[in-house]
């Protein structure tokens, strides 16, 4: 039988992998995709200018939250982000959508708003026992 350590060795690493990708994968699409985002941005009501921003909260918070590093404070940076992002680019009322479109934007807000809560969950509970911050502490003890 499974005690509640072995699940949070496993669980909190597999956690923090499932949840920086999207961040990591997304940060690195912009990278590729400089001009396009940009544009996407500007077209969207938000500066271009913040992308390298935007480029560094993904992927730094998205490799430190993969690690385990300041994993609560990237977590929180990431939780409004998601919101943040969302509430910009999803949530958008009198844009004439309809049907399927409107249906599709709702569910990316809605993943926006899950995303955050897996962050919050984070910010709770922390990275768990393999991390680089539960091996600075073992270091330090």
């Amino acid at each position: 039988m499974t005690t509640d350590s072995t699940i949070s060795r496993i669980a909190a690493p597999l956690g923090r992998v499932l949840l920086s990708l999207i961040f990591i994968i997304s940060g690195f699409q912009k990278i590729t995709g400089y001009a396009g985002t940009q544009g996407y941005m500007d077209a969207m009501g938000v500066p271009g200018a913040l992308l390298p921003l935007v480029i560094l909260v993904e992927l730094g918070g998205g490799i430190a939250l993969l690690l385990g590093w300041q994993a609560r404070l990237a977590a929180f940076l990431l939780a409004g982000f998601s919101i943040l992002s969302g509430l910009i680019f999803h949530l958008i009322p009198g844009m004439g959508m309809e049907g399927m479109e409107a249906q599709m934007q709702t569910i990316s807000f809605m993943k926006n708003v899950s995303i955050a809560g897996g962050m919050l969950m984070v910010v709770a509970l922390g990275a768990g026992p393999v991390s680089l911050g539960a091996s600075r502490k073992a270091a330090l003890a």
